[in-house]
């Protein structure tokens, strides 16, 4: 008789979709051992207090959803506060409103009405009217015109994927949201806020009493761990753990330069985008903003996108036909194995927050019943 394994479940990685699961599968008395490559759990959505500011560690995270369900389902765990997204594009000193609305038009044009603001955007978009745009450019000066595309996206959106606008497939700008009201609300969704006291909490309040080591890259001993457990929930990236036998898929990663101010207020906003394509870095956050902080000092970071390479953390996936193709294989491996991929490296997909809590509950739910 084979000796019984110390745990049901070794989950590889912390983020939220370990951090779900863990707690779901803890709460149907299965043990549960989570591992964690870093030296801290939560994953990218990890806080480190600065002069008494949580700072997002790894990129704003701002959880936004429509799903009441999970909204409650957070909050079991954290109360959120009432912060709203309202980020500023800085475009070589002028500052614009997003996403784009009547502040925006109004700042780029001078004008007052919706229909005025809508008899512009066609008038310049009516040249650009093709059946099938053959690229992002294309694609973006078809649904918003000149002045909208050059200032706002162009500059942004190729310093992001370190390509031409003209090399980058029209289908990742699916459409460009144009609002003809004065509403700065970056999201739509019913539900939207940040966890007091930063998303520490949450990850706490989910692990609590999961057994849980940091500092552990399972590569390093991947047998060792995988007899820890009957079953392996991977979140880390899918080809690594099958040793990029069919090639590395390609992401974008982010390259963060934190900064302490000996200043109350840097920029008097959490996100400014920066869009002219001079300016090396995306965006600056100040972290302060995100939960109203009244610190003597401040905390910004300036995020500089970069290709994903040895060193750099995988942020999130390049969905262009190459790598899609190459998933898929990926994929057909992992239908005929027992681990259990979940999250947005495991499943090569871009995940909101939100997505990634509803996929784990998901799983969970069809594994243990509700």
């Amino acid at each position: 008789m084979q000796n019984q394994k110390p745990f049901d479940y070794l989950i590889v990685g912390s983020g939220l979709y370990g951090a779900v699961f863990a707690h779901e599968a803890q709460k149907h008395q299965k043990k549960c051992l989570v591992i964690d490559k870093r030296d801290h759990l939560g994953g990218n959505v990890y806080c480190e207090a600065v002069e008494g500011i949580n700072v997002h560690k790894y990129g704003a995270h701002i959880f936004h959803t429509n799903d009441k369900a999970i909204w409650d389902y957070v909050n079991r765990f954290v109360t959120f506060n009432r912060y709203t997204n309202s980020p500023l594009a800085n475009y070589k000193g002028d500052l614009y409103n997003l996403p784009f609305n009547m502040n925006t038009f109004y700042k780029l044009w001078g004008v007052t009405s919706p229909q005025e603001a809508q008899e512009i955007i066609a008038s310049q978009t009516k040249k650009y009217q093709v059946k099938t745009p053959k690229n992002l450019e294309e694609q973006a000066l078809s649904l918003v015109g000149e002045d909208i595309y050059y200032k706002l996206i162009k500059g942004y959106t190729e310093k992001q994927w370190g390509r031409k606008a003209v090399d980058l497939p029209a289908f990742i700008i699916k459409r460009l949201p144009l609002r003809f009201t004065f509403d700065n609300n970056y999201f739509n969704d019913t539900y939207q806020g940040i966890p007091i006291g930063g998303y520490n909490k949450l990850i706490e309040g989910l692990l609590k009493d999961v057994v849980c080591k940091t500092g552990v890259d399972y590569f390093l001993d991947k047998t060792h761990w995988d007899q820890m457990a009957d079953t392996i929930v991977f979140t880390g990236k899918i080809d690594e753990f099958y040793g990029y036998c069919h090639g590395k898929l390609e992401y974008r990663s982010l390259r963060f330069e934190h900064e302490t101010l000996d200043q109350p207020n840097y920029q008097g906003n959490a996100v400014v985008n920066y869009t002219d394509a001079e300016t090396p870095y995306t965006r600056v956050l100040e972290h302060k903003h995100f939960e109203f902080g009244k610190q003597n000092k401040t905390v910004i970071t300036r995020e500089y996108p970069l290709e994903a390479a040895a060193g750099n953390e995988p942020y999130y996936p390049i969905n262009n036909a190459k790598n899609s193709d190459l998933y898929k294989k990926y994929k057909a491996m992992a239908a005929n194995d027992e681990v259990i991929f979940g999250g947005r490296l495991a499943e090569y997909k871009y995940y909101d927050m939100h997505q990634v809590i509803a996929a784990a509950l998901s799983k969970t739910k069809s594994l243990f019943g509700s």
